[in-house]
Parts: C-alpha cells; sequence; structure tokens
C-alpha cells in the first residue's frame, strides 16, 4: 500500500456547515497533498447529516479524495448490544462508497478511545470480534478495524480483534530530557511509536501515526475540564515529521491532529463552522501557514525523501500571543497546565532554494542568519509589546518577506492563551 496522509476532521463543530463549505475545505485538502478526511463522528443525531453533505460534496466535485470514519467512543455509547446501532447506520449507509479508505477490500474503521467500549461483551477483544461479526452478518460488511485505544501497547498481542493501530499520543513529547548545563536545550523524544510497533509482533497489520503542530486547551470544570498545553516548541511539525520520514518504511498511514479541532488548537484549517467555545484563545489566530508548511512534509513523507526539491523560498513563523509567566488580567481559570514548557521565543522555518541571508525581527530587535540550502530553523526571543517579521536577501535582492499583520506579543493579557499565531510569506 502507498503512503498515505489524513487530517483528523472533527464534525462536530460542522453543525451549520453546507455543502458549499465541505467542497472548500475538500479542495484545499486535496491541494495541501492530502489524501483525505478521518472523519470523527459522536452521538448526535445531526453528525450523519453533514457527513452525507461531506460525500455528497466530493461526489459533486468528482476528485480522488477518501475518507473514513473515527468513532468518537468516548462520546457514543457502547454499553449494550443495542448500542452498536449507530456504528450500523454510518457503515450502511457509507461503507460501499467510492469515497470510502479501504484495505484488502475491507472498510476501515479507526475509533477515538474505545477500550472501555465492551457493547455488553466480556472483554475488549471479544467486544470488538463481536462488533465485527454482527456488521459482517447484519448489514454485510467487513470492517477493517485500527482503533486508537489508550492501552498499555503491551496488550496488542492479547487483542486479536486488530487489523492495526493508530497511536494518536505519539504526535507530542512524551518525555523531556533536561540539559547537562543551563539554558541547554534538548529536543523532546517523539520515537513512542517504536514501542507500539514492537508490540505488534511482525504479525500482518495498518500501522497509523499521528504528527500535530500544537496542543492547548483550556476549559473549566463547567464544561470539558481541560486546561493544558504539551511543548511545542521545538519546531514540533517539523521535528515529528522528520522522524516519520526516517521511519517511513514502518508506517502505512500519517494522521494529521487536526483540521479543525479548535479546542485543542492544533488545527491546520481555516477557522470555520461552529467552535466548541474555543474562541476566547482561536479567534484572531490563523493557522493556515502549518497547513502549508505541513503540505511540503507530505510530499517529503511520500516521495521518501526528508528533503524534496523546493521550487519556491518559503518563510513560516509562529509565536505565543503573552509570556509564559503573565498573569491574566480577567480569567477566572489559571495558567494551563504545563506552561513552564513553553519559551518566549518565536519560531521560523525558512524553505530556500539556494543560500540567503534572512532577517528576523522581534519588537524593535533585528537578528541577522545565514541560512543555508533546504529547511532552516530560527528562533529568537520575543518582545513584549511588539510584532514579529522576517526578510530572505539573496545578492541584496529581496527574495521573501513574512510579516505577521495583526500579531503583538502583549505583557499584561486579559485571558491566558498559549495558542499560537503563524504567518508566512506570500
Amino acid at each position: 500500500m502507498s503512503p498515505l496522509v489524513f487530517a483528523h476532521f472533527m464534525v462536530g463543530n460542522t453543525y451549520p456547515y453546507s455543502i458549499k463549505d465541505w467542497a472548500e475545505d475538500i479542495d484545499l485538502a486535496l491541494k495541501s497533498n492530502l489524501d483525505g478526511f478521518v472523519l470523527n463522528v459522536g452521538k448526535e443525531r445531526w453528525q450523519l447529516d453533514r457527513v452525507s453533505d461531506c460525500f455528497e460534496a466530493a461526489s459533486r466535485a468528482g476528485c480522488n479524495i477518501k475518507f473514513f470514519l473515527s468513532f468518537d467512543m468516548s462520546s457514543i455509547p457502547a454499553k449494550t448490544e443495542s448500542d452498536i446501532q449507530l456504528l450500523a447506520g454510518y457503515l450502511e449507509k457509507f461503507a460501499n462508497s467510492d469515497k470510502m479508505l479501504h484495505i484488502s477490500d475491507k472498510v476501515v474503521v479507526s475509533t477515538f478511545a474505545g477500550e472501555n467500549s465492551l457493547f455488553g461483551q466480556s472483554s475488549l477483544d471479544s467486544a470488538w470480534l463481536w462488533v465485527k461479526r454482527v456488521l459482517r452478518d447484519t448489514v454485510g460488511i467487513e470492517i477493517h478495524y485500527l482503533p486508537s485505544l489508550f492501552i498499555d501497547p503491551e496488550q496488542y498481542t492479547q487483542l486479536s480483534c486488530l487489523d492495526g493501530v493508530f497511536h494518536w499520543n505519539g504526535a507530542w513529547p512524551v518525555h523531556l530530557g533536561s540539559g547537562s548545563s543551563p539554558g541547554e536545550k534538548v529536543f523532546p523524544k517523539l520515537d513512542s511509536d517504536l514501542k507500539h510497533i514492537s508490540h505488534l509482533n511482525g504479525r500482518p497489520y495498518t500501522y497509523m501515526a499521528s504528527v500535530s503542530p500544537w496542543f492547548f486547551t483550556h476549559y473549566g470544570a463547567d464544561s470539558w475540564n481541560k486546561n493544558w498545553i504539551y511543548r511545542g516548541d521545538d519546531w514540533l511539525l517539523v521535528k515529528r515529521w522528520e522522524f516519520l520520514i526516517e521511519n517511513r518504511h514502518k508506517i502505512d498511514i500519517v494522521q494529521v491532529i487536526s483540521w479543525n479541532d479548535y479546542g485543542e488548537s492544533h488545527y491546520i484549517g481555516p477557522v470555520k463552522g461552529a467552535q466548541p467555545n474555543s474562541e476566547a484563545w482561536v479567534n484572531g489566530f490563523p493557522h493556515e501557514a502549518w497547513l502549508h508548511l505541513n503540505s511540503h512534509y507530505i510530499r517529503a513523507f511520500k516521495e521518501g525523501t526528508r528533503h524534496p526539491i523546493i521550487e519556491k523560498d518559503m518563510i513560516f513563523m509562529w509565536a505565543r500571543p503573552h509570556p509564559r509567566d503573565a498573569q491574566a488580567l480577567e480569567d477566572p481559570l489559571p495558567r494551563p497546565n504545563n506552561w513552564q514548557l513553553a519559551d518566549d521565543d518565536l519560531r521560523v522555518v525558512i524553505l530556500a532554494k539556494d543560500h540567503a541571508g534572512v532577517v528576523v525581527t522581534a519588537g524593535d530587535t533585528d537578528k541577522q542568519f545565514r541560512i543555508y540550502k533546504g529547511v532552516n530553523l530560527l528562533s529568537m526571543p520575543l518582545q513584549t509589546g511588539g510584532g514579529m517579521s522576517a526578510k530572505m536577501y539573496r545578492e541584496t535582492v529581496l527574495v521573501a518577506e513574512c510579516s505577521a499583520s495583526g500579531y503583538r506579543f502583549e505583557a499584561n493579557p486579559k485571558t491566558y492563551n498559549f495558542n499560537a499565531f503563524t504567518a508566512m510569506s506570500a
């Protein structure tokens, strides 16, 4: 199977979507080298209608895009045998579409969680073997079961129901080292896939890895009670893709987390639809620069090279909107957990056709860099009250310029916001 790259898509954020909205997202995804969307669906009946619109938009466009379903088992009831009806309803309607991803003539089905979804059975393995059997016998559908289960991977050997695994949490650092001297930079490890792969014991399987540019969520106990960050300050998107490309021969599918999960701040698509009460940290924080940077690495992953030909000089940059230890003036919630992991730096990625000079500006401070052909990673400290920009010169000629219009590193924020503002050159 040729390597595939999909983006995780929260159908729960599409209540106001029209077929036109779906068509715009599908077109943008294909232009960004994605193969399609993983459609995360929950328990609400209206989500089935939005998925129908998605398939209809793809059918009208006549494009070569693929989808598969990720049943959100943190939302979907799965206590009794009758709870299978939601899964069966989706698959009966969409499984035979030419837009649905199949592996070995079986329709791919993923889950978010599911380790506690037993459908009245005695164990996890017996539950999902029962699900597969019922879907085959009652609606005539064979599924290729590719879940994200939050269990110790040592348990994989006990689960004959699996046709593969998806390692959701591999996208972010699993442990952070400390330097041998104060201030020494140590990149977090992003190689936890290797443990998961090793416990599949070489049996035929599909392995799906994850990649993500960021993570920040800020909900109180009166809603989802999620208030933390993962460290993303080491050019996370780039470093994670580099690992995936180096281990490409072990990975069948990469899932980008996410296209539109605004609540966790790792969206790469445009902000549209219905936000899950995340407006305070999402509005005014575009992430399309990550979509375009991600496109470069998708091409590298599919081609099997870390350094695909760069056809255009490009500058990408991003930063948080306030110092990590700033005191918010009006926020009823505390700083997110793990806030200490953040750096008060701007991050720059430059795709250069050839050697050049770069001037990066933070506030009223300029810093000059000599860069080389290929991918260059730069950073510098932010200044409170200031913005950020970068210019790239080759033989005194300006070849690329990135101005983060609308960005300001605010010393005294009203609320805590550890989301990132991204920008890119034209």
